[in-house]
This record gives structure tokens, C-alpha cells and sequence, in this order.
């Protein structure tokens, strides 16, 4: 649904359409064609008026159609009788039961399960169930990007992309958490969050089974059994399994000290550094409990009063690092 804002906002003038003739604004050119015709709700441009009249019906609720079985809403009767076949059995899949909106749409959906893939790329040979999937697919060989951000002139090869991209200006989060009221822009993301609510672990680690909430995460966590470490360094070619390690390998080449004590504004290179640091100024002292294990042979005991780290034997005690709070 529309929020009352934005369709406030379609009301009176701010609805008129603008040409060049009419505004301070410069006009866009995409390939070579002058669009002049600017939406004043969401500035958008148009290269025909018409084009900017049905751009116009997504910010107002009027001339919508709306289905009366669900909540969906179409810009054309057309549209609506065409959806209204999915919540009829006019159209149905007679391998899963899915409803289709027309006998072309159930045709190819019929295609994902025989497997047959009629339409085949010409340059690399990879083969579609339906031509539209094709021609997206060959854009990556073309290069081509028809869908530009009417605000950074950004481009891509799907229109999705460009529908999320163009969230990054607007702000927009339609995808919310229920339980915690947190918002994305993407709805990838907000499943991804939700495992911190769910404690679902879906990714498996197939060596050693630990299980992650995200395939990223997983990936990482693979490469301490391949040993695959994919993040070269371009100075001394040390190479690192996480791009994060990389980035903090670097600073001993470039000398960079990104994190800064508030109190006295010490530089350091790491944030673990930091927060060891910051404990001169607080006082705080972290290892002063005694961790001993009866009939050990050794056991690690931290000094109450000065913060060394020992090894206890039965026979003897070894100093094994002196000092951990580094100022």
C-alpha cells in the first residue's frame, strides 16, 4: 500500500508534470535521448508525457485496480484479469499445484520440471527454460546495463537491481523484523537477521559440522580446512583466508593507526590494541582471578596483584609471558 504521506504529497500542483520549460534542472540524456518530463514526487524523468502520466499512478491511489482476493492492486484492468487467474484452477500446475496467470506463464513453469531448456546462449552455450531469462543472462557478455539511476546515473542489467539500488537515495526499508522492528532495504538481509532471533544455524560445515547463520560465514570457516587463503598481500605477497586480516596486515606497510585513544589520543594499528591500552586509563585489571585445577600437571594461575601470567608444575613455576596489560 501507498503510504498517506506520499500520496499526500501526489495531491494539487505537486502532481503537474514539469518540462525544461518549467524548471531550473538540467536535463538528463540516456542514450543521446532528452528526458524533460520530471516527476515531482520522486524526480524521476521521462522522454514522453505519457510515460510520466502512468509513472504517476504509483504515487497516488487513484486508477488502481484492486484484486478481491488478496491485497494486490494493478495499474490496468488487463493486468487484474490476468492475475486473477492464479487464484482460479484455469491455470494449474498438475506436477505441484501452483497457479499460473496465463497458458504461456504455465507452459514455461511446466519446463522446470521436464528439465528441457529450449533457448541456449550463443556464446558461452549455458541454456534457459524461457527467452527472458536468456536475454538477461546475455547481458553479461554485451556488457549491457538499460536500467540507469535517475540520481547517480548508476546502471544495471535488471530493473530489481536497479528497484534496490535506488533505496540507497530514498532511505526506504520495506522489509521489517517483526520481533525487533528493525528495517533493510533488501530482503535477504532481514532473513539473514532473523537467525539472531531464531538461532537458525542452516549453513553446515560438511568436515566438522559447526553451523552458520549465513553461506558467507560458512565459506570463511571452510578455508581453515582447505587452508585456502585467497587475500594476497601486494607489498610482501603474504597471503590471509579473510579479506579483515588483509586489511589489518596492511597497516604495518602503510603505518595507518585508524584507532585513537580518546583520553590521550595513542594511536594503534588494531582495536584489540585499543581496548588494551584504554584499561591504563581505567584501572581495569582482567586477569586477576586465580584458575588452578587440583592433581594437574600444569595449570594456568594469573597474580592477584600483578598482572603476569605463570605455568604451574608440580615441581616448579615458570614465568610464560610477563605482563599483559601493554600500555
Amino acid at each position: 500500500m501507498v503510504s498517506a504521506d506520499i500520496s499526500a504529497a501526489c495531491v494539487g500542483s505537486a502532481m503537474n508534470h514539469k518540462t525544461e520549460a518549467h524548471s531550473n534542472d538540467v536535463t538528463i540524456h540516456t542514450r543521446d535521448k532528452p528526458r524533460p518530463y520530471l516527476c515531482t514526487v520522486c524526480n524521476k524523468r521521462f522522454t514522453l508525457k505519457s510515460s510520466l502520466n502512468r509513472h504517476r499512478r504509483r504515487h497516488t491511489e487513484d486508477n488502481w485496480y484492486s484484486c478481491t482476493q488478496c491485497e494486490k492492486r494493478f495499474r490496468s484492468q488487463l493486468y487484474l484479469s490476468s492475475h486473477m487467474n492464479i487464484h482460479s484452477s484455469k491455470y494449474k500446475c498438475t506436477e505441484c499445484g501452483k497457479y499460473l496467470k496465463s497458458n504461456h506463464a504455465l507452459m514455461t513453469h511446466n519446463l522446470s520440471h521436464s528439465g528441457e531448456r529450449p533457448f541456449e546462449c550463443s556464446v558461452c552455450s549455458k541454456r534457459f527454460t524461457n527467452s527472458s531469462d536468456l536475454a538477461v543472462h546475455s547481458r553479461i557478455h554485451s556488457g549491457e546495463k538499460p536500467y540507469q539511476c535517475h540520481v547517480c546515473d548508476m546502471a544495471f542489467s535488471r530493473s530489481e537491481h536497479l528497484n534496490t539500488h535506488v533505496r540507497v537515495h530514498t532511505g526506504e526499508k520495506p522489509y521489517k523484523c517483526h520481533v525487533c522492528d528493525k528495517a533493510f532495504s533488501r530482503s535477504g538481509p532481514l532473513n539473514t537477521h532473523m537467525r539472531s532471533h531464531t538461532g537458525d544455524n542452516p549453513y553446515h560445515c560438511p568436515v566438522c559440522e559447526k553451523a552458520f547463520s549465513e553461506s558467507g560465514s560458512l565459506n570463511t570457516h571452510m578455508r581453515s580446512h582447505t587452508g585456502d587463503k585467497p587475500y594476497h598481500c601486494s607489498v610482501c605477497e603474504k597471503a590471509f583466508s579473510k579479506s579483515e586480516s588483509l586489511n589489518r596486515h596492511k597497516r604495518v606497510h602503510t603505518g595507518d593507526k585508524p584507532y585513537h585513544c580518546p583520553v590521550c589520543e595513542k594511536a594503534f594499528s588494531e582495536s584489540g590494541s585499543l581496548n588494551t591500552h584504554n584499561r591504563v586509563h581505567t584501572g581495569e585489571k582482567p586477569y586477576r582471578d586465580v584458575h588452578c585445577v587440583t592433581k594437574v600437571s600444569a595449570a594456568v594461575v594469573t597474580c592477584r596483584d600483578i598482572n603476569f601470567i605463570y605455568t604451574a608444575t608440580e615441581d616448579h613455576i615458570t614465568v610464560l609471558i610477563v605482563e599483559l596489560n601493554l600500555s
